[in-house]
């Protein structure tokens, strides 16, 4: 344990960052409510743990402290305020203050009017003592989307894209840039999305399933938003053949016929009308964020990517690059300057035997 203390400081950010790591299990997969983690502890043990249901029900703190344990004084770490206001469940200060809880660590308040900052007041005046943000920066990133959700701005959109040491996107020789690994890690940084959004354009050249294909993660693939304006997607794709999954294609064309044969297959068809590209995403995104998508991902070509680096629609890029230059065998469809903008700083090493690939992921800033 003083290890641990050293390394955070304090008890309280360690615990607060065990509950973290509990958020991260089903974040992107809890519906309309955010994911949460929540860690028990008294004299520096753990007692319980918990993080938001699937479909976002029970919450966290309920998943934590409804067990047969004696809780009495002790801490609650939580990711996010606890919620206060009766909805389709009871609120979590209930149990809470039914369990003698303490005292309360949270690192963020939760942005929904009906319980920001009102958990607050409903603890102390049972006599358990909160303690408010800790470990603000952390929780402001990780709830960044949620944040974005209560607010007039757009719904989080990050980026994944595969590069050569020489920013090339496609391999003229090989389908795939990365490594294995670099594509199983692909697919799990997909698990943590509601929404998976790319091009007719992309998916029709790649037939691409664009699902988690890691035992244990399959019930998280997103849903699947396509951005066709033409209706150009091909019927016979492997992605309709894949069954309980909701595909959404946007488009601007009235092709009744097509319209209908798609939505035989299980394809949702949404018509949105526009004068320009620009207009077009605006009203797409304004569209999932109605729909209750706060998490999108996008995964297309260069040409998408450069649109949403462009017109700053584009919160974080997530770039797998590999150690060697594709050089003649290297091609794009599109311009790579925008890329060649970007300062990659974090990064992580994926290494398979001697084939080195390395993940950057990126916050975007006007680039």
């Amino acid at each position: 344990m003083a290890n641990h203390k050293n390394k955070f400081n304090s008890l309280e950010k360690y615990f607060i960052n065990l509950a973290f790591e509990k958020a991260k299990i089903n974040l992107g997969s809890t519906g309309t409510n955010p994911s949460v983690g929540c860690i028990v502890e008294r004299n520096g043990s753990v007692l319980s743990s918990g993080y938001t249901s699937l479909k976002g029900r029970p919450h966290a703190e309920f998943n934590a402290l409804n067990k047969k344990i004696n809780f009495k004084n002790a801490n609650l770490y939580t990711t996010l305020e606890p919620c206060s206001h009766y909805g389709k469940t009871k609120p979590c200060t209930n149990i809470i203050r039914k369990k003698n809880i303490k005292n309360i660590y949270f690192s963020v308040y939760d942005e929904d009017p009906r319980s920001k900052k009102k958990s607050i007041d409903n603890l102390k005046i049972h006599k358990i003592k909160v303690n408010e943000l800790i470990e603000k920066q952390k929780g402001s990133n990780f709830y960044e989307s949620y944040l974005l959700k209560h607010s007039d701005k757009y719904p989080l959109v990050d980026a994944k894209i595969a590069l050569s040491k020489d920013n090339y996107s496609i391999n003229k020789k090989n389908k795939n840039i990365t490594n294995f690994k670099s594509r199983q890690r692909a697919q799990f940084i997909r698990s943590f999305y509601d929404c998976l959004i790319s091009t007719s354009k992309s998916i029709n050249r790649d037939n691409s399933l664009l699902n988690c294909r890691i035992r244990g993660l399959e019930n998280k693939s997103p849903d699947v938003v396509i951005i066709d304006r033409k209706l150009k997607i091909k019927r016979t794709l492997d992605l309709f053949d894949i069954k309980n999954r909701k595909i959404i294609i946007i488009t601007e064309s009235k092709v009744s016929k097509k319209i209908n044969l798609l939505k035989k297959k299980g394809a949702i068809v949404k018509n949105i009308q526009s004068i320009n590209s620009f207009d077009f995403f605006k009203k797409v995104l304004n569209y999932l964020k109605k729909k209750g998508y706060s998490r999108i991902l996008s995964e297309t070509g260069l040409i998408f990517l450069n649109f949403l680096l462009r017109y700053n629609f584009l919160n974080n890029l997530y770039i797998f690059k590999t150690s060697t230059k594709l050089k003649q065998y290297g091609h794009n469809n599109t311009t790579k300057n925008y890329i060649n903008k970007i300062k990659f700083k974090k990064k992580y090493k994926i290494s398979v035997f001697l084939d080195n690939d390395i993940l950057y992921k990126v916050k975007i800033k006007n680039v």
